[in-house]
Order: structure tokens, then sequence, then C-alpha cells
């Protein structure tokens, strides 16, 4: 199941927050802030989908992610390889690293963590 843009950013912020009331979310969005009728319709949309979950506390409801920032954007990655470089990981390595504005520091880095991993196998 995917979020569209709209739920993926309020889920960005509940992440960042790690459970949070209505009004704490509303916060977090800049000038001009969503109406709060539209908050609760994402938020219902996202708890339908079984991204998010939350406590009744008398009026109140503190919202809480059900599914991890890693485990989410590590399914779209794979799925963005698959789709678009063939499963072939090497194609998007490759496509990332010249099709980006990266510094040599960051390739460096990326380097250092690839000769990690493969250390680890």
């Amino acid at each position: 199941m995917k979020l569209s843009n709209s739920e993926e950013e309020l889920m960005n912020y509940l992440w960042k927050l790690k459970k949070a009331f209505m009004k704490d979310l509303l916060q977090q969005y800049p000038e001009p802030k969503p109406a709060p009728t539209t908050l609760a319709t994402l938020l219902k949309r996202m708890k339908d989908k079984q991204f998010i979950d939350y406590k009744v506390y008398g009026k109140s409801r503190e919202y809480f992610p059900l599914v991890k920032k890693k485990d989410y954007f590590s399914r779209h990655v794979n799925r963005l390889i698959k789709t678009f470089f063939n499963d072939n990981a090497s194609q998007f390595a490759s496509f990332f690293t010249t099709e980006t504005n990266l510094t040599k520091e960051e390739l460096e880095k990326l380097k250092e963590l690839i000769d990690d991993e493969i250390k680890k196998k």
C-alpha cells in the first residue's frame, strides 16, 4: 500500500514526533497550514491503510506510526530498482552516482558504505 504525497508528508511529521495529537501535527506544517478537517481526513485514510493507529484520551486522539520509516522507504527503493532499472541494483547505482550532483566527499562516503557492506557478506 502506498501513501499519497500529502499522506507521506504527514507521515514524515509523525515519524519525527513518534506520537502526536492533531494540534502537534498541525504545528509541524509551514504556513499556510492545512485545515484541521483536511488533516483529519488524511489521518483517517492513513489508519484505513494501516500505516498509523491512535490511542483515545477523552475526546483527543494520540496518533502513532505502525510502519517504520526505514521499512517504508526500503520498499519504495526496491520497487524503483525493479520497475525502472530492470531489477538491477548496479544500473541504479550507476544512474545514482552519475546523474546526481554528488561531491567527491559524498562519493567517497558512499564507497566506504559499500566496502563495509561487502566485508559483512
